[in-house]
Order: C-alpha cells, then structure tokens, then sequence
C-alpha cells in the first residue's frame, strides 16, 4: 500500500513538474516575442576632429545679411561699425522655393556654410539689419541641415531644400540681441538600416547694448553665432536583445525533462499496474486456499 501511495506521489510531482515545463516553454517564446518587438535603444559617442559642414538656412524676409565671417577659440572681435556692411567671407547661396506645406508661397531662403573645426572651437557669426518695420516683434527664421556640400552638389536644390523643411526642426533669433547657438548632432539607425541625422541645439542669448546715434536706433540689428558644442557625435540605434541561440538551448533542456518525465511517469504506471495484478493474483491464491 505504501509503495502505491509513492508511487502516486512521484507521478503527481512529475505532471507538477511537466506543467511548469510547459510554462516555461510559453513564457520564453513569449519573451522572445516582445524583445523582437521592442529592442533596446543603444547610446554610443564618436569623437571626431573636423565636422562635415553643416547648412545653415536662413530666412530674412526683409532684412539685409551685413556680415558673416569665421573666427576660432570663441573669439568675436568687437564691432567697429555695427549697422553697416561689412565683410562676407562666408560661402552662401540664395535660393527661392515653394514652401513645402502650403505649396503657394515662395520663400526665400540664404543659406550658409556651417563651422567645422571643432578642435579650433570655430564658429560662424552673421550680423542682420532691418529697416523700420511695423511688427511688434522682430525675428528670423533658421534650422540646420546636414551637409551644405550635398546641397551645392544637388542637381534640384528646391526640392533639397523642401525635403530638409520638412524633416528638420526651425529655430529663430530675435533682434536686438546676440544669439549663440550650440550645435549636437545625433545619428539615428533605424531596425530597417535606415540612417537619420538630427540636430539638437542649445542657445544663449545676451543684449545688445545699442550706441549708435539715435535716429538709426529705428532699424532693428539681429547677431547670430553658430558653433559646435562638443567633439562628439551621438550615435543611437536599436538593439535586439533577443538570442534565438539562448531560447533553443532552454526550449531544448525543457523538452529533454518534458521526455524524461514522461518515461519516468509511463515506467512508473507500468510498475503499478504490476504490483497491482500482483496483489490481485494474491489474494485470489487466498481465498481459493481458504474454499
């Protein structure tokens, strides 16, 4: 009797044990699923000397490009004759293309070379005039793309120009004040192989102390200064966690228990079965003993 209670005990505890198997087989396929759904986002940093140029667009509507030089060490010489045309020494293109959201109004844009030795801490700075004007506020519209040697080599630079409107976020700068910006770029590859490039950006913004005789007081002056704010490219990409190699071996072992605790169980009914004929035949000895 005892060793038929064992018994019974043992092949309750191997279906236990096959049940949780079996569970495990369903929670790993259900974990491998959803890290194939979801990867993980990997952040890595590429340090680099020279950036390649990025493109500046500008849009001034009615003001007037005064200056636009480089200097390095973040260094801006003081201004001689603020208000006046001075130097250009940057490369720029002016172009006019439909706005890509309205497609009816043309819109003019100036677009310039951006810094690129961002060991010499380069920077770009452009001075703007504006001749009375009957808004409230004044301000010029910009955002920055990632190559400006794509854009002088592109065949249909409207159309270059449209794309770039539409992915690349815009930006302004007020009059009256001197805006820094800092410039981060951050690469994208997606799960499909695709690369995207974003720019992020941080800005400073300081008075312009205003000393020029009061009548000319009524145009409105705009300064901008582009410089990289680090060495350092942000690469992010996606990363499937997932190891078909690891979810193999485990589904394996499972299967392998799976296959032993039903040998073990299918011995153990069989040797059931016999003591119990065993016992059967027994007591039929008995009780033909006892006739």
């Amino acid at each position: 009797c005892l060793k038929n209670v064992f018994s019974v005990i043992l092949i309750l505890i191997y279906l236990l044990l096959m049940a949780v198997a079996v569970f495990l087989v369903y929670q790993t396929i259900t974990d491998f699923r959803q890290k194939l759904k979801h990867p993980v986002m990997s952040v890595s940093y590429k340090e680099v000397l020279v950036y390649d140029a990025p493109g500046i667009a500008l849009y001034p509507g009615k003001a007037e490009l005064l200056s636009c030089k480089h200097h390095f060490y973040d260094h801006i010489p003081p201004l001689t004759h603020p208000g006046e045309p001075g130097e250009i020494q940057c490369n720029t293109q002016r172009i006019n293309y439909t706005d890509p959201f309205t497609n009816q109004t043309t819109k003019y844009a100036l677009i310039v070379e951006g810094p690129t030795d961002v060991q010499k801490r380069e920077l770009v700075f452009l001075q703007f005039h504006l001749n009375e004007t009957e808004q409230d506020f004044s301000a010029i519209d910009y955002l920055i793309f990632s190559s400006f040697k794509r854009f002088v080599k592109s065949s249909d630079k409207a159309g270059f120009m449209k794309d770039c409107e539409s992915s690349f976020s815009s930006w302004k700068f007020s009059g009256g004040f001197r805006t820094w910006v800092k410039m981060s770029l951050v690469k994208t590859t997606e799960e499909d192989g695709l690369e995207s490039v974003e720019f992020r950006q941080e800005t400073s913004v300081v008075n312009y102390i205003d000393r020029r005789p009061h009548p000319a007081k009524s145009d409105q002056l705009f300064f901008v200064v582009f410089e990289w704010k680090d060495p350092f490219i942000q690469e992010v990409q996606d990363i499937i966690t997932a190891n078909p190699w690891n979810m193999i071996a485990l589904l394996c072992g499972v299967f392998l228990a799976l296959f032993k605790a039903a040998d073990f169980a299918k011995l153990s009914v069989k040797w059931m079965i016999k003591i119990r004929k065993r016992h059967l035949k027994k007591k039929a000895r008995q009780m033909n003993h006892i006739s």
